[in-house]
């Protein structure tokens, strides 16, 4: 389905039930099909809200609007179109670093963040060839083999999952293929991701060359000391791809004991039952 969001029509693709949602965010590249594998290991328990980023999948690509807090309002809208009362964020890469500005905001009904191979708060700085190489990396099936081959994964993904990375590429809208490497990813947001303050878990390919383990130690971690970070062996920076047991076995126990949390804090603020637990309110 496509739902009016800040000005622009966002596709979201929905799998699963339950009162608590996983709203997750792409990756530069990638759809909401990125996340499949990891649903369909999560969605008899959970809701599982998944977004096009704008210009990317089957979402509208307008000319302009791709810095991280576009994205991060295109996501906004589409939560509150689905009325969405309790809720974890779930990104990965650059859609990690669209869920940490959200997470920043404090909305109601945020219980947590979990970040797989995000994209830093801090700018990523790369030489002007790097950046054209990054710039270049959707342009083509060879192109994108390359990438594939020798810079987003350490584990090979099945002839299925490879061919959709492939058509996610070539599928994106130009200025959104632009606008990460030129623009989003200079950004800086780390004065914002200091103010977040719902449990977080960063999750982490141990081989990952895009955001790696040291970068995230060094530039993320610190920046939201409640963090606590999980390491996949073996594996690159595709693990929703790579290793989607994995990661949905990580998410469903970090998410498990969020609520076990909120079921203990109910039970020991109201023991009888006789007023109804509050929700989470922003500020």
């Amino acid at each position: 389905m496509k739902i009016e969001s800040n000005g622009t029509r966002i596709h979201v693709k929905e799998q699963g039930s339950g009162e608590l949602a996983l709203v997750c965010l792409h990756y530069y590249g990638g759809s909401s099909r990125t996340w499949d594998g990891v649903a369909s290991e999560l969605s008899d328990r959970y809701r599982i809200v998944a977004t096009d980023h704008r210009g990317w999948g089957d979402s509208e690509a307008p000319t302009g609007g791709y810095r991280i807090a576009d994205l991060a309002a295109d996501a906004e809208g589409v939560i509150e179109a689905l009325g969405l009362q309790r809720y974890v964020l779930v990104g990965h890469s650059m859609g990690g670093k669209v869920a940490q500005l959200i997470a920043s905001r404090r909305p109601g009904g945020l219980e947590g963040l979990v970040l797989v191979a995000p994209s830093p708060p801090s700018p990523m700085i790369l030489s002007d060839e790097q950046r054209a190489t990054l710039t270049g990396a959707y342009q083509s099936r060879a192109s994108i083999e390359y990438v594939i081959d020798h810079v987003l994964t350490a584990k090979s993904l099945d002839a299925a999952r490879r061919e959709q990375v492939i058509e996610d590429g070539l599928k994106a809208a130009p200025q959104a293929r632009a606008a990460w490497p030129n623009v989003a990813m200079r950004e800086d947001i780390t004065e914002a991701v200091a103010s977040i303050d719902v449990p977080t878990i960063v999750i982490s390919g141990e081989l990952d060359q895009v955001d790696r383990v040291a970068t995230l130690q060094a530039e993320l971690l610190p920046r939201i000391p409640h963090a606590a970070m999980h390491i996949l062996p073996g594996t690159g920076h595709l693990s929703p791809l790579e290793a989607p047991a994995d990661v949905a076995r990580v998410i469903a126990q970090f998410v498990s004991a969020i609520e076990d949390r909120a079921d203990a804090c109910r039970a020991h603020l109201n023991p009888l039952g006789q007023i109804p637990h509050a929700p989470r309110t922003g500020r």
